[in-house]
């Protein structure tokens, strides 16, 4: 079996409402998604999505003519593009479909297949006022959801607070809550100052009194000393990773002991196969990977595969934040939006490969003009 081409389509689906996301300045207007589709001389398709995939055209040649099922190899090369270039981890997960495809199984299994379905927690992306989110946190217990994660900004610390201590007094123990700060990374142009290692202790421990399960973030991602000592002192968990660049960066905050949860993103970051070495490495020295999920139902598939493959956990994100976040939103490029059980259990599909099922009618309304081009043989 060979790469015949690699297909990239660009989709926006207008958000009106927009979104507040609470780790972007501006209000988000469209959701912007890429799709890439591996295609293949034995028929198969193999689907991704996640990164922008921005200038990939100038790299298919690497890729095509060659046997998709030689991941290994495919992966080297993209981690060697990401040094000049950009990072397209969505043609790794696009190759592991194939792979999945073509032996017949999902590609869970292909990593382990230690779980069939993963508990869930939901995932808020906006700010929204103390009051408010005590009412959202009790229908997410009466949804079946198992926790929810908070975004606290980073200039509204009180509030932040407040949200938490909310939540925690509506549900009691019924949500796990998790805290994210969002400082790992920053978004185009945000060169406002962050928190420092005493700042972010003194939230950590205001935190530490409604029993959070981990705070996500709380410092830049290079400094893992810092976040060492959170950990270490603060009592809690500490979370990140989840755009980190290279796998040396996480391997180095493993290293340094400076994480409890680690958090890459497969179409972000380190890919599947980095991604799942990563993991093994965590699990066995008793800390957790759970991977972030926030690109689309494409990118959280991915995801799903890899942490039910590799048996982590002990949750997974689930992007949720109605009315503003929705399935249909998150998912609108596929045919049916995923959706969690009443138990709240996001199941790995059984279909061979990663399960993708496109609305082929909404990718074709919601393309952008000159985007679905081909780079053939």
């Amino acid at each position: 079996m060979r790469i015949t081409a690699i297909r990239v389509q660009r989709l926006a689906l207008p958000l009106d409402p927009p979104f507040r996301a609470a780790w972007d300045p501006s209000p988000r207007r469209s959701f912007e998604a890429t799709l890439v589709r591996v295609e293949t001389d034995a028929g198969l398709v193999g689907v991704g999505s996640g990164d922008t995939m921005a200038g990939f055209d100038d790299f298919v040649q690497l890729f095509v003519g060659r046997d998709p099922r030689a991941i290994a190899g495919h992966s080297r090369t993209l981690e060697t593009i990401s040094f000049h270039a950009g990072r397209y981890w969505p043609l790794e997960a696009a190759l592991w479909d194939l792979l999945g495809q073509a032996s017949g199984v999902p590609v869970a299994t292909l990593l382990g297949g230690a779980a069939t379905a993963l508990p869930v927690y939901a995932s808020w992306g906006s700010l929204r006022s103390a009051a408010q989110r005590a009412e959202d946190a009790g229908a997410l217990v009466r949804e079946g959801f198992r926790g929810v994660k908070v975004r606290i900004a980073r200039d509204r610390i009180d509030e932040g607070v407040a949200v938490v201590e909310a939540v925690r007094s509506a549900v009691g123990d019924r949500l796990e809550i998790m805290v994210d700060l969002n400082q790992w990374w920053r978004m185009p142009g945000d060169i406002e100052r962050g928190l420092g290692p005493a700042a972010a202790r003194r939230v950590v421990e205001r935190l530490r009194d409604y029993d959070v399960l981990w705070v996500e973030e709380p410092l830049a991602g290079e400094d893992r000393d810092g976040m060492r000592m959170l950990r270490e002192q603060a009592g809690v968990r500490i979370a990140g990773g989840e755009m980190a660049r290279t796998f040396e960066e996480l391997r180095l905050a493993l290293d340094a002991d400076a994480l409890d949860v680690y958090q890459p993103d497969v179409v972000l970051a380190l890919g599947i196969s980095g991604a799942r070495t990563l993991a093994e490495l965590a699990l066995r020295r008793n800390r957790w990977f759970t991977p972030h999920t926030w690109t689309n139902g494409i990118g959280l598939l991915a995801n799903l595969h890899v942490c039910a493959g590799v048996g982590g956990g002990p949750m997974l994100e689930f992007p949720y934040d109605p009315p503003g976040w929705t399935p249909e939103r998150r998912d609108f490029m596929l045919a049916e939006p995923l959706t969690t059980g009443p138990d709240g259990m996001l199941a790995v599909p059984d279909a061979p490969g990663l399960g993708v099922r496109l609305d082929e009618d909404a990718m074709a309304f919601y393309a952008r003009a000159g985007s679905g081009d081909a780079a053939p043989v």
